[in-house]
Parts: C-alpha cells; sequence; structure tokens
C-alpha cells in the first residue's frame, strides 16, 4: 500500500460522505451529522477539497445534473479507499499506543 501523509481531519471526512454518491451540499449535512456539528465546512473549503481529491484521483464524479451547475455528485475511488484506509489504521495505531501509555503510566 502506497504511503501517504496524515490526513486531514476535513478530507477524512469529506472521504467518508462519499462512500456513497454525494453531492457538496450533502457532504457538508453528512459531515455535520457524523461529528455532531462540531465540524462545519464552508463551501469554499469544501469544494478546494473536493478539486484536490478529484487531481489526486481519490474521488471521481459520480452523476452531474445538466439543468443545475451545483448538483454534481462524487464518490470514493479505489485509490481513495486505500488512503482513508490507511489513514484509519494509523489513527487505531496512535490511540492504540496512547492507551498503553495510560495503562503503563498509571
Amino acid at each position: 500500500m502506497e504511503k501517504h501523509a496524515p490526513l486531514t481531519e476535513a478530507i477524512f471526512y469529506i472521504l467518508l460522505a462519499v462512500r456513497t454518491p454525494n453531492h457538496g451540499y450533502g457532504i457538508i449535512q453528512d459531515i455535520q451529522t457524523i461529528t455532531s456539528q462540531r465540524l462545519i465546512l464552508g463551501p469554499g473549503t469544501l469544494y478546494g477539497a473536493i478539486q484536490s481529491l478529484v487531481k489526486k484521483g481519490w474521488i471521481q464524479m459520480y452523476s452531474e445534473d445538466a439543468h443545475s451547475r451545483k448538483k454534481k455528485e462524487y464518490i470514493i475511488t479505489e485509490a481513495g479507499r486505500n488512503a482513508f484506509e490507511e489513514e484509519k489504521m494509523r489513527l487505531e495505531e496512535l490511540l492504540k499506543n496512547a492507551e498503553l501509555m495510560n495503562e503503563t503510566n498509571v
């Protein structure tokens, strides 16, 4: 598996939100729901991240409404799934190591 730099929180949640086809506003809503309103992405942040993820090949356009420039749906690619899983494993290792250190230093 190719090693990537750690993902930002926003990128992590965007990848999580496009496991099924999703449009920009839906991604924003899903992230707010998942994080209990803790993380609220603005449209500029979201669409900049989407452009970056498309360029990396981690997400792709799934469909586009010809009658609305705003209704583009995106979905995660295999490369995006790999990057997401790599980050998930990295985060799980961080938590495991923190718990081990807490247990040994009690």
